[in-house]
């Protein structure tokens, strides 16, 4: 949902905290659900840093183009919330996880959207990456 320069998506995966917090924060984990269905992300482009102030890259390849992309992590706060900057936009994005049962509530909180991502494409991009985050924490 985008609100203003906001977008927030929220679900509930069936994987425990840990697994969540593996696929957010490791190369293949990232590598696994980060593209959602518009683009992959070759395993061996991704890079992690995991403390504040490090940071994590990843190449995303796409029918037409291959961009690299680059986030800094703000705050790091195992295993319920990362925080990490875009810095060439300022984007800066929160990922909560709760435990909930035998699963996990997850929220990804996008700040600071330019103009240019505050739109129903961006929200839909986002569904698909939780979509795929989903598929990925299905497997055993």
């Amino acid at each position: 949902m985008i609100r203003g320069d906001e977008l927030i998506a929220v679900r509930r995966l069936a994987a425990p905290p840990s697994r969540v917090w593996a696929a957010f924060t490791t190369p293949d984990g990232i590598a696994a659900f980060w593209g959602g269905s518009h683009a992959t992300v070759p395993p061996e482009s991704v890079t992690v840093d995991l403390r504040a102030g490090g940071e994590f890259a990843l190449d995303t390849v796409g029918p037409s183009a291959r961009r690299r992309l680059r986030f800094v992590y703000v705050s790091v706060t195992e295993p319920c919330e990362l925080v990490f900057d875009e810095p060439l936009t300022g984007l800066r994005t929160t990922v909560t996880l709760r435990p909930d049962g035998d699963g996990t509530d997850l929220t990804v909180h996008q700040r600071g959207l330019p103009p240019s991502l505050r739109t129903a494409q961006a929200d839909a991009g986002l569904a698909s990456i939780l979509e795929a985050l989903a598929t990925h924490l299905e497997k055993p």
